[in-house]
């Protein structure tokens, strides 16, 4: 398969109180034509201001200041406003985290679905109102009439989540970048939202990057995953080594999750905390919380250790995987 998304040493800034820290640093990765690719961590590791940075939708006070997005080899970040909404009306879309915030709660629902389609002017309004119709029932709403009519503020939180993805999914993108796209649906929902998005991977080819705090989702729907800590790619490799990790932090991340077999044993925690964008140091970003770490650690970034297709950043990774 072909390399859809090419992401080169991205590096982001934010600036707080006439200072500059950095959010993300050196984050390199690669989504093929067709491929589900992971991304998992702790909140504020800067999960979602990866998948931001790739259409330039990032807040004002966030800048990429350094490395390469290139989709289809040709560089986002070296587009014009105008060339960029073209690729994001028609190429790559998004499904945020912030729901409420995405959606406008003075326009109803089905004009927010359908704009997209006529802005590209390609559908006359029966055909538009006709399609967004169809996607509303294919993501579980019995009466998809109703919900084209509504305001957003006339729904739940889950209606409102499966209103974004069909505004994300209307016009067939090539690639779909989904912030936790399932994150506040109740189970069934939740099945009907990852069915769909797996239909459209599999019918249209569609290149998917979901975000999610649920690694069962990423191992179930994903052909290969990224662990991000502070910034940071701490492994990655492909979905079905995910539960065999060899970075510290992905293990730990595992033994912290709820499972029915572990019923009634104390679960394990992560020691410290994340830091924060003024926080960081020099050296791994987790060797404050990681038991392995020595002096190297708190000195400078390990390198990449490269084994079949596993990819980890540790100097005292694990050996079985």
């Amino acid at each position: 398969m072909a390399i859809l998304l090419d992401v080169q040493n991205l590096s982001t800034c934010v600036k707080k109180d006439g200072k500059i820290f950095k959010i993300l640093d050196n984050v390199s990765f690669t989504i093929q034509e067709g491929e589900i690719l992971g991304l998992a961590g702790e909140s504020g590791c800067g999960k979602s201001i990866t998948a931001l940075s790739i259409p330039n939708l990032l807040p004002q006070e966030v800048k990429i200041t350094n490395g390469k997005i290139l989709y289809k080899s040709q560089d986002l970040a070296s587009l014009s406003e105008k060339e960029l909404n073209a690729v994001r009306a028609n190429e790559i879309s998004v499904i945020f985290q912030d729901i409420r915030g995405a959606l406008n709660p003075l326009i109803k629902v089905g004009r927010q679905i359908t704009e997209s389609l006529e802005s590209g002017g390609k559908q006359n309004d029966k055909q538009t109102r006709n399609k967004a119709l169809e996607v509303l029932k294919s993501l579980g709403f019995e009466n998809p009439e109703k919900i084209f009519n509504a305001y957003p503020h006339q729904l739940s939180g889950g209606m409102c989540q499966r209103v974004m993805t069909a505004i994300a999914l209307i016009c067939k993108p090539k690639l779909l970048l989904g912030d936790e796209p399932s994150s506040s649906l109740d189970k069934e929902s939740q099945q009907q939202c990852l069915s769909l998005l797996m239909e459209m991977n599999k019918n249209n080819k569609m290149s998917l990057l979901i975000i999610s705090h649920d690694l069962s989702i990423i191992r179930q729907f994903c052909s290969r995953f990224l662990i991000m800590y502070a910034g940071r790619i701490m492994e990655e490799g492909p979905s079905q080594s995910l539960f065999s990790p060899r970075h510290p932090y992905t293990k730990a991340l595992l033994n912290a999750i709820p499972d029915k077999n572990k019923r009634g044993k104390k679960l394990e925690n992560i020691p410290g905390k994340a830091p924060s964008v003024e926080e960081k140091t020099e050296g791994c970003p987790f060797s404050p919380r990681c038991s392995k770490a020595q002096a190297v650690c708190r000195k400078d970034f390990p390198p990449a250790i490269e084994t079949d297709n596993t990819k980890v950043f540790c100097y005292y990774p694990d050996k079985d995987f």
